[in-house]
């Protein structure tokens, strides 16, 4: 994929490639365009060799009981992203109402707080089917931790327990997208084996703001 904006005589002003190539970076720099926003896909091949944690429960999402508790968390969590916040209603059925949306593969974590249970992160699958050039694969789509619940592992399990669901489909390779700038969950990601394949790249004048994308998949 590739977008692109030229002024009157020309001259390169905005591109947006995905997958990025070498070229891609040199034509951009030589028109003076430094990269403003980055997405990496990394792909991690299935099983996975770290398991979920025996203690650690998930449940499935379940239709007309748990928007509302998951578009609080969503809000919360990605507060500071430019696509993933602010997530209304609407935005969230109409992404269920996609025929890849499988509720038993939106998987959610809940901490007992009082006798309640409190939905503390969320792992959602997506399930992609073999192309030309790519494999069966199976997405973890969104994934997110209550910023409450921060610091106690719960990032790692979610992803375990994503790529689990997806592996009991008898699907091979895992995959998901990582703004590059989002260091901690590289790390996180890398940690459990998962390899950089490719990157989505928008680059534009330095002084350009950080632009949306549309949703992957």
């Amino acid at each position: 994929m590739r977008n692109e904006r030229r002024s009157s005589d020309g001259q390169l002003e905005w591109l947006e490639v995905d997958p990025a190539r070498e070229s891609d970076w040199n034509e951009a720099t030589e028109a003076g365009l430094v990269p403003l926003r980055r997405i990496d896909q990394l792909r991690i091949q299935l099983p996975c060799a770290e398991k979920t944690a025996a203690n650690f429960m998930t449940r499935a999402f379940q239709v007309g009981r748990d928007e509302e508790t998951f578009l609080a968390v969503n809000n919360r969590a990605f507060a500071w992203h430019p696509d993933q916040s602010n997530w209304s209603k609407e935005k969230l059925q109409s992404v269920m109402s996609e025929p890849w949306f499988d509720a038993n593969g939106f998987l959610l974590t809940e901490h007992q707080q009082n006798g309640e249970a409190i939905l503390a992160g969320f792992c959602w699958t997506k399930i992609h089917s073999a192309t030309e050039d790519d494999p069966e694969m199976g997405e973890i789509f969104v994934i997110a931790v209550d910023p409450q619940f921060h610091g106690q592992g719960l990032g790692r399990q979610l992803t375990l327990a994503g790529l689990e669901h997806i592996a009991a489909q008898k699907i091979d390779v895992g995959m998901l997208h990582v703004e590059h700038d989002n260091e901690s969950a590289r790390q996180l990601y890398f940690s459990l084996g998962f390899v950089e394949v490719d990157a989505h790249i928008w680059f534009g004048q330095p002084s350009a703001e950080k632009p949306k994308a549309t949703q992957h998949g």
